[in-house]
């Protein structure tokens, strides 16, 4: 026991010895930072039984304030999060309201489009860091883009990007897209659409969802759904099926039960995303293991999304060798700040919008099919810009 004792003491007196710089660490900086979240009621999702956990999101910040409180250990700087998960829109601006007049400066929300834009336009909020950890709608990264805010998830222009390029390196470039009705369904669906024609490929068809399964948990409701996605789907003639479907309401239905035996993906099947459970490359077991030690479930996206946030105010922290909150916002827009995410790539945020470059996974339930962007997709900046809206094309005007 005597050997790994002294090498733990000789690691200790190693980091006090490059750290000098840092406040000593029984007289710590404190580093406090609000998280703003919204209790919504969540659809039902394709089945019942798979309910999403209550805490999601939040726990992924949670982790992530553990490994910051690790190094801050060795940097004098104590980390503590404010957690503020209100049941409606009044209780989350009034918990932003309380933060922003007790000067915090950092926040992290996961919070739908609309309410997010209501935190960010507060008075109080102008010399803010907003972390926007969950919402992918591409108004925010655009003409509804704010100085104050950027965004850890990537956008809905990135996954139709991503899984768009993925199809045209396997020349399925005839593709049926089946939209549902929901709002984020449209949205969804409008970026698959933009994504097909940047890239050129065909929407052979496009179609929305209308079938109700009102019988689906009966005894013969799988027949029913059966027969609809069989009739909904014949006489097309497309390589691959791309659903829109944010809600999880139907997308689930329609794999293994098209009229024509063709690959599904967008909402089910193969799926684009940030994070999944089946994620293993680059070291991302390491992540994936600490997370289901700390919550006992996997690592969901908005997990990974919080996990993100929190991550990247440590990272600028201990870079920028500063708790001001004004310091780590600079330095987190600056060129030398890069955070490692378990991707294989460092990240960065990009200036024209807000928006943290990042490959995008296209995975199953079971496996990784291949992560974006595609090889042989360039860029004269970075090959990770070939995801989502260019610099060229924003119309964010911050």
């Amino acid at each position: 026991m005597a050997r790994p004792r002294a090498a733990q003491a000789w690691l200790v007196l190693a980091l006090a010895l490059l750290l000098p710089s840092y406040a000593h660490a029984d007289d710590p900086a404190q580093i406090a930072v609000v998280w703003l979240g919204l209790a919504a009621r969540r659809d039902i999702p394709s089945t019942a039984l798979i309910q999403p956990p209550a805490d999601e999101g939040v726990l992924g910040a949670r982790v992530a304030l553990a490994e910051n409180a690790t190094t801050g250990r060795f940097t004098g700087q104590a980390w503590t999060l404010d957690e503020h998960t209100a049941p409606d829109e009044a209780g989350v601006l009034d918990a932003a309201h309380a933060a922003l007049a007790a000067r915090r400066r950092l926040i992290v929300t996961d919070l739908p489009a609309p309410l997010l834009l209501k935190v960010a336009d507060l008075p109080d909020a102008k010399d803010a860091l907003i972390l926007d950890a969950a919402d992918p709608d591409d108004s925010l990264r655009a003409e509804d883009c704010r100085r104050n805010v950027l965004h850890l998830m990537p956008s809905r222009a990135m996954l139709a990007d991503a899984l768009t390029q993925f199809l045209t390196v396997k020349s399925w470039t005839h593709i049926l897209l089946v939209t549902g009705p929901q709002p984020a369904d449209l949205l969804l669906a409008a970026a698959f659409r933009a994504s097909a024609k940047k890239f050129r490929v065909k929407i052979v068809a496009d179609k929305p969802w209308t079938f109700i399964e009102g019988a689906r948990r009966s005894d013969t409701g799988h027949f029913a759904i059966e027969a609809e996605v069989a009739r909904f789907t014949q006489g097309i003639d497309y390589d691959v099926l791309v659903v829109a479907d944010e809600a999880d309401a139907f997308a689930d239905s329609i794999p293994f039960h098209t009229t024509d035996a063709r690959p599904v993906a967008g909402s089910s099947g193969m799926v684009p995303s940030a994070w999944s459970p089946v994620f293993e490359q680059w070291g991302a077991t390491q992540l994936q293991l600490r997370f289901l030690k700390a919550a006992h479930r996997p690592m969901t996206n908005r997990d990974y999304g919080a996990w993100m946030a929190l991550r990247t105010l440590g990272e600028a922290a201990t870079r920028a060798k500063s708790a001001d909150p004004a310091a780590i916002a600079a330095f987190i827009r600056g060129k030398d700040f890069e955070l490692a995410a378990f991707k294989g790539s460092r990240l960065s945020f990009r200036p024209w919008d807000g928006q943290l470059r990042e490959p995008v996974l296209l995975s199953d339930p079971k496996q990784l099919i291949s992560v974006s962007p595609q090889p042989g997709f360039l860029h004269q900046v970075s090959e990770l810009d070939t995801l989502g809206v260019d610099q060229p094309e924003t119309k964010c005007r911050m």
